[in-house]
């Protein structure tokens, strides 16, 4: 018996030393998987406030913004609502090479999960924050197409309780010789004249109202947010050591790819931290769109950013000046700037076809592969340099890329936005049902 015993125990020795030969040792150093870590969900620090939008996280100004964000009638012929362009049931964008209002723009629909961590708006960062964001269009000719007066009136006559909830008193709009149906300093001539032929004290009643507009939809879309991918999870695996949960996680290819996007593919320079985008602006040799109009990016967003009346040093804002320093600090630079643009999001990149600005690439291979070549800029300069990534290489990280790829959190659907239809996404989890990034920004 004792021999017996003796024998298996000295099989059970053997064989667990055979398993530590056999299994195969973590792929990641201890420096990978520092870098790793920095790119979870699990690293996404807590959404900060708003210092420029004082009811930025007030739950009433988040469910006001969710019923204008799908609100046709914010439009010039009552057809395009925020989700038109920007649509729940594919990832908050439009899968479209150019954005489709009641016209079509000259850039593609961002993606809007996680973009409330942003200091820069739009791809040239025309805007520093997510509520004078959300006035841009309205106005655009080739998106809402609408005036500042239409929307005032439609506040007053549609949403008067909920306004007065957050912002106070509504002044009585409905004099149309003093606020008519369409004023506003838009493109449109007729709309411009009545404009200006307002009393400016009319004319501040109505941007106060149009800028309230605006902090109630940021309100909403602070709560937009990526979910958790098997990226996530395959660096939770990573992190704990559990090798057997990596290779269930990720493939060979995978595990390649990701090696590659953190080292040789210099991806990093312009994709990093938890959402997978530094919030700057690149200009990576992206050729111009045939048939649109010279797009020069940042060189030009950064002035109209610092003249934007709505900006956080405007009237409008709700912040100190000592609230403002990326505004405060920003310099325009004409021949740096040039064709630079902001790097959105990777996360559900794989979802997102087409791809850059103007939609100028159909899929994530020949994005890849015009990083790997490196042409030079049309215009200003190039970042990149060639990569040499082989046939193979470009694979493995395309591979890599496709487990970016996860449901978005959003916030419920409230009363009055039977459109809020979200396929493919999950209701926002509170703090006690989730980790990590999927209870961030939660109104």
């Amino acid at each position: 018996m004792r021999r017996t015993a003796l024998v298996v125990g000295l099989v059970v020795v053997a064989a667990a030393a055979l398993a530590v030969v056999l299994w195969p040792r973590s792929p990641w150093s201890k420096e990978e998987l520092t870098t790793l870590k920095s790119l979870s969900l699990a690293s996404l620090p807590p959404l900060g406030p708003d210092p420029s939008n004082r009811v930025a996280d007030d739950p009433r100004a988040a469910a006001l913004g969710q019923r204008l964000f799908f609100d046709k009638r914010l439009s010039v012929d009552g057809t395009v609502a925020c989700a038109t362009c920007h649509d729940p049931a594919q990832q908050f964008q439009d899968g479209t090479p150019l954005g489709h209002g009641v016209g079509t723009t000259n850039r593609r629909t961002m993606p809007l999960a996680g973009v409330a961590y942003s200091p820069w708006l739009f791809w040239d960062g025309r805007k520093d924050s997510l509520w004078s964001q959300a006035l841009g269009p309205l106005e655009s000719p080739v998106e809402h197409g609408g005036t500042r007066t239409q929307y005032a009136r439609l506040i007053a006559e549609q949403y008067r309780a909920e306004y007065k909830a957050l912002f106070g008193p509504l002044a009585d709009l409905s004099d149309a010789g003093r606020f008519p149906a369409a004023a506003g300093p838009v493109a449109d001539p007729a709309a411009r004249a009545a404009w200006e032929q307002m009393a400016p004290e009319d004319q501040e009643l109505v941007n106060q109202i149009f800028a309230n507009m605006g902090k109630a939809i940021a309100a909403y879309e602070r709560g937009i947010m990526p979910g958790e991918s098997r990226f996530d999870a395959y660096v939770d695996a990573a992190l704990q050591g559990d090798n057997a949960a990596m290779h269930e996680l990720f493939s060979l290819d995978e595990t390649a790819g990701l090696r590659l996007f953190i080292g040789k593919g210099q991806c990093l320079n312009c994709h990093n931290g938890p959402l997978l985008t530094n919030n700057d602006f690149h200009n990576t040799g992206v050729p111009a769109a045939p048939g649109l109009p010279e797009d020069t990016g940042r060189a030009t967003g950064l002035p109209q950013a610092q003249a934007d009346p709505f900006n956080c040093l405007g009237a409008y804002s709700d912040a100190e000046p000592a609230d403002c320093g990326e505004l405060r600090f920003a310099k325009v630079d004409e021949h740096t700037q040039l064709r630079q643009f902001k790097p959105p999001s990777l996360r559900n990149v794989a979802e997102r076809a087409p791809y850059m600005h103007a939609g100028q690439f159909a899929s994530l291979r020949e994005v890849l592969e015009h990083y790997n070549r490196a042409p030079a800029s049309p215009a200003g300069h190039s970042e990149l340099q060639p990569l040499n990534l082989s046939d193979q290489e470009l694979s493995q990280l395309e591979a890599f890329l496709h487990t970016l790829s996860a449901p978005t959190v959003a916030p419920a659907p409230v009363e009055g936005t039977a459109q809020a239809t979200c396929l493919g996404c999950h209701p926002q989890r509170t703090a006690a049902t989730s980790t990590g990034a999927a209870s961030v920004g939660q109104p």
